[in-house]
Formats: structure tokens, C-alpha cells, sequence
């Protein structure tokens, strides 16, 4: 069992940046993927950024160029760099870390940009 927890949203003008965190409550070294997803008001969860074992990325389209996700095996913590934020990333972004058919997922964290 993997427990995960997210910080870092909040409020912030359309253009500037936050940084979320997701902390695991056990070693992330072998948990081959690890994400961050969002939910909008009315919307499906998506993938906005994934990170797959040995390093490879794979991001929305919506956030290419703008979103970086990141991991620090050495405190358990995988983080998405968020800038030239848009009104339209408004959502609850929520942590995803999935081991075979094992998936754990955060409570999430409101990141809301205003115009």
C-alpha cells in the first residue's frame, strides 16, 4: 500500500507558476509509473504528465512546453513545475503512481489561475 500526498496548489494569476509536490509514504524506487492527473468542474480526469522508470516523460498537449514533472527517488517525491499557467489548467490536480495492476492515487490539490 502507497500512500500519496500532494501539495503546492493555490491561487495565481494567469502567466505565473506553482510547483506541486507529491509525497509517497513508502520508497518510490520501484514504482515503474508515477503522474499527475487533473479534474476540471464537470470534466473526466486526465493525464497531464506522466513519468515512466527509467526517465521518460510523456505530457498533455494541452501543457507541453509550459509543465515539467520531475522525481526525487531520495525523498520519495515526484514534482510538476507548472508555469505560464492558464485559466483554463484550473482543476484538481491529483497524484498517480501505479506498480502492475496496483494503482494509488492522492487526495488532490486545487490549483486555480485566474485571469
Amino acid at each position: 500500500q502507497v500512500q500519496l500526498v500532494e501539495s503546492g496548489g493555490g491561487l495565481v494569476q494567469a502567466g505565473g507558476s506553482l510547483r506541486l509536490s507529491c509525497v509517497a509514504s513508502s520508497s518510490i524506487d520501484s514504482i515503474p509509473f508515477m503522474g499527475w492527473y487533473r479534474q476540471a468542474t464537470g470534466n473526466e480526469r486526465e493525464l497531464v504528465a506522466g513519468l515512466i522508470g527509467g526517465g521518460l516523460t510523456n505530457y498533455a498537449d494541452s501543457v507541453k512546453g509550459r509543465f515539467t514533472i520531475s522525481r526525487d527517488n531520495a525523498k520519495n517525491t515526484v514534482y510538476l513545475q507548472m508555469n505560464s499557467l492558464k485559466p483554463e489548467d484550473t482543476a484538481v490536480y491529483y497524484c498517480k503512481a501505479q506498480r502492475r495492476s496496483n494503482v494509488y492515487w492522492g487526495q488532490g490539490t486545487q490549483v486555480t489561475v485566474s485571469s
